[in-house]
């Protein structure tokens, strides 16, 4: 019999004044009694919708059946059709607006929980699995990738699978991308992260790090080495910043940096190599999931006071609603309708404190959104001693300066046609290198799309 409860089972978690001082992961995991009965509100739609909604095109209700049927390791066979990182997937795509919202059990209750449900045939998957073994025999063919974020993961993962010999060029240290300087480790455990990269260096793909393409190797060293067709997916990892007073002030901090000091670098440790300041009052400028991430990194660290600073309304915030549930039960606040106007700081240039101006919703802008307006006289300081600025990233120029003939747009993306493919013969982009910065799901869509593009490419040529 269905299951048909309105709601969805709830998602066992840390209780908010416990989670909020350690980096342990937030979320739990269903039971195997819990998933199988959020299964069961499955209903099998036969025209599935919310496979849809999926930017890989996951058969949604095919993997359900098989919880439903405790096959989990034919659940997770269908997952990986679809996706290299399903445990990633799992918690950190935004379901909510996409499968999800197809979902028909949405329509007089809550959807089903296909996040939940996916991130627990993954985590079983990689408790109870033995290897990963590739059936494909090599073609002979070479592919070089640039990143190893999820875009780039996902096309070397698919390229592989198609027979290619694969390598993967990250700059920084350590594989992973924004999955692991970017999300903090209670959102996505950077061991899940390893687990998911190691799945793919048993089919085949390599991974160099400490290479940065662009300074230590260029695109068109990689064709004279040898390979075949280059992928792009080197992200956005350019901060972008107000351009107010105070910038410059000690205690300014990027998302960006301040995030890959905390995720990557471990600055929460007390003999971290890069640490970073232990402010009492911290302002986090922004309202997307890079923001919420900051806020709840910064109380984690120890600050009393954290604060969401965001000039539109709640209602107009972009980050995910559950993170920003969870950031208000942690303790952050929530300044919205709130602009800066100065950092302010004291005799040693560090912050002391960041002037601000309420602001109003006036008329609809370009996005769709009411426009938000300065109301007068309405200036104040936020007492505080640090600042993040997550206001937005845009790709690093460096790609694009030596290669020659890669058409960019007026915001630095890599322009490409709709199926990956750049003004660069045998050169192809996705991700946030070419949309600016989005969502994993959408860059694993992109490596996806040009997987295939590129498979297509080189056996026709």
């Amino acid at each position: 019999m269905p299951n048909m409860s309105l709601q969805k089972n709830p998602m066992p978690h840390q209780e908010a004044d416990i989670r909020n001082k350690n980096f342990s992961e937030v979320a739990l995991g269903y039971t195997l009694e819990q998933a199988k009965d959020e299964a069961e509100r499955c209903l099998g739609c036969k025209h599935k919708p919310c496979v849809g909604g999926c930017p890989v095109a996951i058969d949604i209700p095919a993997f359900i059946q098989k919880i439903k049927e405790e096959d989990l390791e034919g659940a997770y066979q269908i997952l990986n059709k679809s996706t290299s990182l399903p445990a990633v997937c799992g918690r950190v795509c935004p379901q909510e607006v996409q499968c999800e919202a197809k979902c028909v059990r949405g329509i007089k209750g809550e959807p089903v929980a296909i996040g939940r449900l996916e991130r627990f045939v993954a985590d079983w998957h990689r408790e109870h699995s033995k290897e990963e073994h590739l059936d494909t025999k090599s073609n002979g063919k070479k592919v070089a990738v640039i990143g190893s974020g999820p875009a780039g993961l996902t096309c070397a993962g698919d390229l592989a699978k198609g027979g290619y010999d694969v390598t993967v060029f990250e700059a920084l240290h350590v594989a992973g991308g924004v999955l692991v300087y970017g999300i903090p480790e209670f959102r996505l455990p950077k061991a899940i992260v390893q687990a998911e990269i190691e799945k793919l260096k048993q089919i085949g793909v390599k991974i160099e790090t400490n290479v940065v393409v662009g300074k230590t190797l260029a695109v068109d060293e990689l064709f004279e080495e040898g390979f075949d067709a280059v992928f792009i997916g080197s992200g956005a990892g350019l901060p972008r910043f107000m351009k107010i007073p105070g910038e410059n002030l000690n205690g300014v901090y990027s998302a960006n940096e301040f995030l890959t000091r905390v995720n990557l670098m471990k600055a929460y440790r007390e003999d971290a190599k890069t640490p970073v300041l232990h402010a009492k009052n911290v302002a986090v400028v922004g309202g997307g999931n890079v923001a919420m991430d900051a806020a709840r990194c910064a109380k984690r660290l120890g600050a009393e006071n954290v604060y969401i600073v965001y000039r539109r309304s709640l209602d107009e915030m972009p980050a995910r609603k559950e993170e920003v549930e969870h950031a208000m039960e942690e303790g952050i606040h929530f300044k919205v309708l709130c602009n800066p106007k100065e950092i302010l700081g004291d005799e040693n240039k560090f912050v002391s404190g960041m002037k601000c101006v309420e602001m109003e919703l006036g008329e609809p802008d370009e996005s769709g959104r009411r426009r938000p307006v300065e109301k007068k006289d309405s200036e104040f300081v936020l007492p505080v001693d640090a600042v993040i600025m997550s206001i937005g990233t845009s790709p690093n120029p460096l790609i694009k300066s030596t290669t020659q003939g890669l058409e960019t747009n007026s915001h630095g993306c890599i322009v490409t046609d709709d199926n990956g493919k750049t003004s660069r013969e045998a050169v192809y982009a996705g991700g946030d290198a070419v949309t600016g910065a989005a969502t994993v799901i959408l860059a694993m869509g992109a490596g996806k799309t040009a997987a295939k593009s590129i498979m297509e490419y080189l056996e026709n040529k």
